[in-house]
């Protein structure tokens, strides 16, 4: 057997019906589209729903735009820190006290004041806090971000692939 030789087994395949060719065989004079109304017409447009308001009408337009790339921290103060008794503090330790949420970076911002030193482990700092902590003698440590670049993207459009 080669494969020019190959065929569809007998009586599997038809011809296609050609519609709308004449009243000498199936599908003439009208082609299989009924006797007047809009059916029989050429004119819908596409996503006509019969005087319904269409979908497109129906969906409000979406506003503005939303970021996919945003990077986004859970924030803790100074007034925080202060509260928080030990002198190393880091992402684990404020997520064992339920300070922060369990996933996402942390950034420390200068709201509130530091009495005492501390060492400061997070993933951003605001200039004001960076100042008060190294001002009591502590030491502040920026911590690497999970991904390199640009974060991955968030949202169904971009991520159902």
């Amino acid at each position: 057997m080669k494969v020019h030789e190959l065929a569809p087994a007998p009586g599997s395949t038809h011809p296609r019906r050609r519609v709308g060719r004449g009243t000498g065989g199936k599908g003439g004079k009208t082609a299989g589209r009924g006797t007047k109304g809009q059916g029989a017409r050429n004119n819908i447009k596409p996503g006509f729903e019969g005087g319904q308001l269409p979908l497109v009408q129906r969906i409000p337009k979406l506003k503005g735009f939303k970021n996919p790339f945003r990077v986004e921290y859970n924030v803790v103060n100074l007034d925080t820190l202060e509260a928080f008794d030990g002198s190393v503090i880091s992402p684990d330790t404020l997520r064992e006290r339920g300070l922060v949420h369990k996933h996402g970076l942390v950034t420390v911002l200068g709201r509130g004041e530091l009495s005492r030193k501390v060492e400061v482990h997070a993933h951003a700092f605001s200039a004001a806090a960076r100042a008060a902590i190294e001002a009591k003698g502590g030491t502040v440590t920026v911590l690497d971000l999970p991904f390199r670049g640009r974060p991955p993207a968030k949202g169904n459009a971009l991520t159902n692939r």
